[in-house]
């Protein structure tokens, strides 16, 4: 860049010298260097001419005034950790595509991969719990559904205990697993049966053996437990968790051939009264034991004659391969019953899930399982208790290798809970999952997930303005649809938009029902209405 100087001192001349300045004729207007003023220098860098580089205001030539001469600028290369502290960097970086291709960045387009499994391993995360949580409609189905199919190419199983929509039916048939209906009818699951672990018991000698069996022993009785609190009942006491377990000793003990028992097999026990029965209730006559009983054997009762009946209360009518990359277990015939029904069926179906995972991990075939929970809280909701059971249950999916999904629409489902502990307790089995996955919700439910999840204000005003369309257009999309905040403590949220292939958006279809509404058809049917009248 060019200074003008109005001095012709020698000493002045001798100083730009030595720092390598050479004096030029400054052109005032002038049609040619006979006007030049040479008293007035225009002092430059050597090696340039007046005429190849102008000033930076440019030259003022006659009739034409000025025209700036801008610099080009230096162009500066360097990593984002060296240039951070020049240029604040305001967009998060993405997540490490290790596993799941999940989707692409809303502001930066990079691709967003999505692996609980990984991203433990990595140190992102403390555990392997995923919530997810956003409107009906807006893709809470397709998250976990394109997360399980991703995980199963990477070597998971995927294991829907208890799909009250049968939505996970296509998707785990297109991947050739095992999909069983249960219902009146139709297939029927014994809870209590051993499965895939009752060859391995008779396998193994020994501390092992012993191992196996107390840990089925175990399954079982939170299974009754469980079940005795939809049916009812209060925490049990003591006195009643030893009741229960001698009756399911003495049950399994009378079974032939190291077979499984059923819930009736256990009821039969309890109505015979054996004497181990009545001196954990000291009782001495027959009617002094039926009158404590009573309430306990009418909870199991239902279970055999009630709605129930048919699809818990025998044994198991199918079998699994122990290869098999999925399994699901439909319970869409109970889904209109009453919640006290449907958590029963989830909790039966559960529990005979859960001994395929103890086999899985004691054999040779060891594989990670990812588990979709979709309606939880209508198991949850049935009695007091059931919160604590299932937290329990969950704290070792870090060291089972397991992955589970908790989906919901609203954290309200929390009220609908029995007590105020059921509530608390549900709150931390919420906000302990180590990935949380928000949707699209209204200003409302923001503020209550701000109470297990930090949000800016930034991303509280995203989430918002993916609740509802902006008019009342027909045929524009949902804004929240396959939109996607993954959150993790208190880092930056990743706004995710998914992209659906052909194939994905067959498989992930939960509105099937409607697929014959369209706008021509209503057009049509008012037109043959009109016509016939």
């Amino acid at each position: 860049m060019a200074d003008t100087y109005s001095s012709s001192a020698p000493w002045f001349e001798r100083l730009i010298a030595r720092i390598g300045l050479v004096p030029a004729y400054r052109l005032h207007n002038a049609a040619n260097i006979g006007d030049a003023d040479p008293a007035i220098f225009e002092y430059m860098p050597a090696g340039y001419l007046a005429d190849q580089h102008p000033p930076a205001k440019g030259r003022n030539k006659k009739f034409g005034g000025y025209m700036p001469n801008v610099d080009r600028g230096a162009l500066w290369q360097g990593t984002t950790a060296q240039l951070a502290g020049l240029y604040p960097f305001v967009s998060a970086a993405g997540a490490q595509v290790r596993g799941v291709p999940f989707g692409r960045h809303m502001h930066t387009a990079e691709p967003i991969g999505l692996d609980p499994a990984q991203w433990l391993i990595d140190g992102l995360v403390t555990n392997t719990g995923i919530w997810c949580q956003m409107q009906p409609g807006a893709g809470k189905s397709t998250f976990s559904k394109r997360l399980g199919m991703g995980l199963v190419g990477f070597g998971f199983m995927m294991m829907v205990p208890g799909d009250l929509k049968d939505e996970y039916r296509d998707l785990i048939e297109a991947m050739r697993g095992d999909y069983f209906a249960l219902g009146r009818g139709l297939h029927s699951v014994n809870p209590l049966d051993r499965g895939m672990l009752r060859p391995i018991i008779a396998a193994s000698i020994g501390v092992q053996k012993n191992r196996l069996v107390e840990t089925a022993r175990a399954r079982r009785l939170d299974l009754f437990e469980s079940l005795l609190v939809i049916g009812g009942l209060p925490r049990l006491t003591p006195t009643w968790k030893l009741f229960l377990a001698r009756a399911v000793d003495i049950t399994q003990d009378g079974t032939k051939d190291n077979t499984d028992p059923t819930i009736p097999d256990v009821l039969r026990v309890m109505n015979q009264g054996p004497e181990l029965l009545r001196n954990v209730l000291v009782v001495e006559t027959e009617l002094e034991y039926r009158r404590e009983t009573r309430e306990i054997r009418n909870a199991l009762e239902l279970m055999v004659e009630g709605p129930l009946r048919g699809i818990f209360d025998r044994p198991s009518s199918f079998e699994i391969t122990p290869d098999t990359p999925a399994i699901g277990l439909g319970l869409s015939s109970v889904d209109r019953d009453t919640n006290e029904v449907v958590a029963a069926a989830m909790l039966c179906a559960q529990s005979w899930c859960s001994s395929v995972i103890d086999a899985q991990q004691v054999s040779g075939t060891r594989r990670n399982i990812f588990i979709p929970r979709d309606e939880m809280w209508r198991a949850l909701r049935a009695g007091h208790g059931l919160v604590e059971i299932m937290d329990r249950a969950t704290r070792m999916d870090r060291k089972d290798g397991i992955v589970t999904a908790y989906s919901t629409h609203s954290l309200t489902d929390l009220d609908a809970l029995a007590t105020e502990e059921d509530r608390a307790k549900a709150k931390g089995l919420a906000a302990r999952n180590g990935i949380k996955v928000w949707g699209g919700m209204d200003d409302a439910e923001l503020r209550r997930v701000s109470e297990i999840s930090p949000l800016t204000d930034r991303e509280r005003a995203l989430l918002a303005s993916w609740q509802a369309p902006p008019t009342w257009v027909p045929g524009l999309a949902h804004p929240g649809r396959g939109k996607y905040l993954i959150k993790s403590g208190s880092r930056l949220g990743l706004p995710v938009a998914v992209t659906l292939t052909e194939t994905e958006k067959v498989l992930y279809n939960t509105d099937g029902a409607f697929d014959t509404i369209t706008r021509n058809t209503v057009v049509e049917r008012l037109r043959r209405a009109g016509a016939a009248a």
